[in-house]
């Protein structure tokens, strides 16, 4: 059992979405998403814990300084001026503090300038800045420069009695350590995390080939599929994603079995229906040639019989041929305003007949009148295969009731009967060309299994809708809802 052209299209469609290029894969995606989300945490923790390092050491060696600072203040804060009898002690004691925190210390005057200088730079020089009147006021300062890796600090030398600021000491201090120390850290933070990388590139690799391996299975299994049918169904259920795909694909691949299965049936049916007549007709045309001298009235009955063969045969071909027609015409709508009381009562009245031949009663109730954008031929077509069929299938003094109905959007045709009624688990294939429910009745009575389908098509390209409701030896009711106004 081989799949035809429009299976295998939509098979390779399939497949094509599942196994696309390297890049576009869903093994590397998978990957490179785990990839990633290893690599932005490494990276975030890095940037925080030498952020946190840096500002805290920084913290640290600030108040390191200011109390250092601090004491040293309070010292000078007791002399008589900040180059008085005890300015040996403290400039000892600067150069101390200098060279314990490998900085600059000057001292300032309350006139801006710069009476001690531990670089003996810039003694005797002035130096006005934003930080030293601020701590003129009597208010310290710190600050933190990390492009040039110093941190500056200011404090205010009071006068112990008065509490009068008179003068000002500030000192810079070199963070060549601190970012030194930063360079180590980083340098161990990232061979720690390139090491972290390297597993975790691993999992990811690991992980994305376990993740898509049911992918790949189901890729498999469409690749077989194109060959031909395979017996057995997928059962994919590692993932929501893979059940509902799997289910999809069990369920389009029964549907092209049954479609492949009817396909055959109908094939078989066919030839068999046509046939037959053939058959038929070569019987009765071979027994009256070789016959002489026929009698008159076998020979109209012979000739009778070759008609109703004729008639069988041309009913098949006619339902053969409107399907056809029905496809290549699906994109030309004659539409036109219709009265659709009228083509309804028309119909009927073609069909009462044939419902009289088995006393069967034809009922049309219309509820209101109903004018509708309709393609005439196409509609007529649909209501005549659901009319004519309620009929065919129906029982001997049964009934059938055709009711017309519509509102501000739709009008409603609901054709009933008291016929032989429809199994459950026929109704979801009833529409399906080729598809008969009643395989010998239809044969007894000509069907073909088109009837519905013809029906079905020309409904649709209304943008129109029909539903079956039905039990077995019950009755039948198709209800069809179709829009007044045609949109293209």
């Amino acid at each position: 059992m081989y799949i035809r052209s429009g299976e295998l299209v939509i098979i390779l469609g399939v497949k094509k979405y599942l196994k696309r290029s390297r890049l576009g894969s869903l093994r590397f995606q998978i990957g490179f998403l785990i990839i990633l989300a290893g690599i932005i945490p490494v990276l975030i923790i890095e940037g925080v814990l030498l952020s946190t390092y840096e500002k805290r050491a920084v913290n640290v060696r600030t108040a390191e300084i200011q109390s250092q600072c601090t004491i040293l203040c309070n010292q000078l804060g007791d002399s008589s001026d900040l180059k008085g009898k005890n300015s040996e002690f403290i400039k000892t004691e600067l150069d101390q503090l200098t060279n314990i925190y490998n900085g600059r210390v000057m001292l300032i005057d309350d006139n801006f300038q710069i009476m001690e200088d531990t670089y003996g730079m810039d003694d005797g020089k002035t130096i006005v800045s934003g930080d030293v009147i601020q701590c003129l006021k009597g208010q310290g300062t710190s600050h933190y420069d990390s492009g040039n890796r110093y941190i500056e600090v200011t404090s205010p030398i009071a006068d112990s009695q008065t509490n009068e600021v008179k003068g000002v000491m500030l000192v810079s201090v070199s963070t060549d350590t601190i970012v030194d120390t930063l360079h180590e850290l980083r340098s161990s933070v990232r061979t720690v995390g390139g090491v972290i990388l390297i597993i975790w590139v691993l999992i990811a690799l690991v992980f994305s080939k376990l993740m898509v391996r049911p992918f790949i299975r189901i890729t498999r299994s469409l690749e077989n599929a194109t060959a031909g049918y395979d017996e057995s169904m997928l059962h994919e259920n590692a993932y929501t994603e893979t059940r509902q795909m799997t289910e999809a694909f069990n369920k389009m691949l029964g549907r092209l079995r049954v479609l492949d299965d009817s396909r055959t049936e109908f094939v078989s049916n066919v030839s068999h229906e046509l046939k037959t007549p053939l058959t038929s007709m070569k019987v009765l045309s071979d027994s009256l040639l070789t016959q002489e001298d026929v009698p008159v009235e076998l020979y109209k009955e012979f000739m009778g019989d070759l008609s109703e063969e004729i008639e069988r045969e041309n009913k098949i071909i006619n339902d053969l041929l409107s399907l056809v027609k029905m496809d290549k015409t699906a994109d030309t709508m004659n539409i036109s305003s219709v009265n659709i009381n009228t083509l309804v009562e028309r119909i009927l009245k073609q069909l009462r007949p044939i419902a009289a031949k088995n006393n069967i009663e034809v009922v049309f109730e219309s509820f209101r009148p109903v004018t509708a954008e309709v393609d005439e031929v196409k509609l007529s077509l649909a209501i005549t295969n659901l009319v004519e069929n309620a009929i065919k299938y129906n029982q001997e003094n049964g009934w059938v009731h055709v009711a017309l109905n519509a509102d501000h959007k739709l009008f409603y045709i609901e054709v009933a009967d008291s016929g032989i009624g429809i199994a459950p688990e026929e109704t979801d294939h009833i529409f399906e060309r080729f598809y008969r429910v009643d395989k010998s009745h239809s044969r007894e009575i000509g069907g073909t299994g088109l009837g519905l389908a013809i029906a079905r098509s020309a409904i649709v390209m209304h943008r129109g809708a029909i539903k079956v409701y039905s039990q077995p030896g019950k009755g039948t009711t198709f209800t069809v809802k179709i829009p007044l106004t045609y949109v293209s």
